[in-house]
């Protein structure tokens, strides 16, 4: 009986993980999956990352995409999921952009050189339970590539970070894609704070080590820099 019951469980786990193959940009979505969005290490497993100081904090990448996706400056965006997000947390939006010389195809996203764009935080709904935007979706929340965004060739990242057994250091469960995008119609606004993945985080950052039975809405901190809407 415990062995039924514990295969049960590590089922059920595997059914709470996913994955984000596939961007949508005002509507649209990405031709197929992991086109221009990076192919996850979690791909297969839809394990999330539990250490903020791995390499893979950055885009989890297992390969390169073969297309850069353009993106018009002012769009809407939001990712597809593989599975529905039932894991409570935040999601998040940064982008990085391009050196000079290189292409999204390629460049590795190293340095001081991300912003945030979106993030999100909980409300209570009607049973006055503490639940996040899109949470039990198949996809993840709608955010705005900010009109003043400079022209030019992006990494785009989203990260949804699941919180259920956040109460102990190194529980946070963190769920990561990473597109390559071409960012046109822009402005010309300076993006920042800017940070580097992995360094943003640390395991005891507020939002990311919290017992969410002892938070709400207005106390909860989400983890890193603040927000550029340009």
């Amino acid at each position: 009986m415990k062995f039924l019951t514990s295969l049960l469980i590590a089922a059920t786990a595997v059914q709470a993980h996913y994955t984000f193959p596939r961007l949508v940009v005002n509507g649209k979505s990405e031709e197929a999956d992991w086109s221009a969005t990076r192919k996850t290490k979690n791909a297969d497993s839809k394990t999330g990352i539990q250490s903020v100081t791995s390499p893979d904090l950055r885009c989890y990448t297992s390969q390169n995409a073969a297309n850069i996706l353009t993106v018009p400056a002012g769009a809407t965006i939001h990712y597809i999921s593989t599975q529905q997000v039932n894991h409570p947390g935040p999601t998040q939006y940064y982008m990085a952009k391009v050196p000079s010389g290189q292409s999204a195809s390629s460049w590795d996203g190293s340095g001081n050189v991300w912003f945030k764009i979106h993030t999100t935080k909980p409300t209570i709904d009607a049973n006055k339970q503490m639940t996040w935007p899109a949470q039990n979706e198949y996809v993840l929340t709608n955010a705005t590539i900010p009109a003043a965004t400079p022209d030019g060739e992006y990494l785009l990242r989203v990260e949804q970070i699941a919180l259920h057994m956040a109460m102990q250091q190194g529980g946070a469960q963190i769920y990561i894609a990473c597109t390559q995008i071409k960012v046109t119609g822009g402005g010309s606004g300076t993006p920042g704070p800017l940070v580097a993945f992995p360094g943003a985080y640390k395991s005891t950052d507020p939002g990311i080590l919290v017992n969410l039975g002892s938070v709400g809405p207005d106390t909860y901190i989400p983890p890193g820099p603040a927000v550029w809407s340009g």
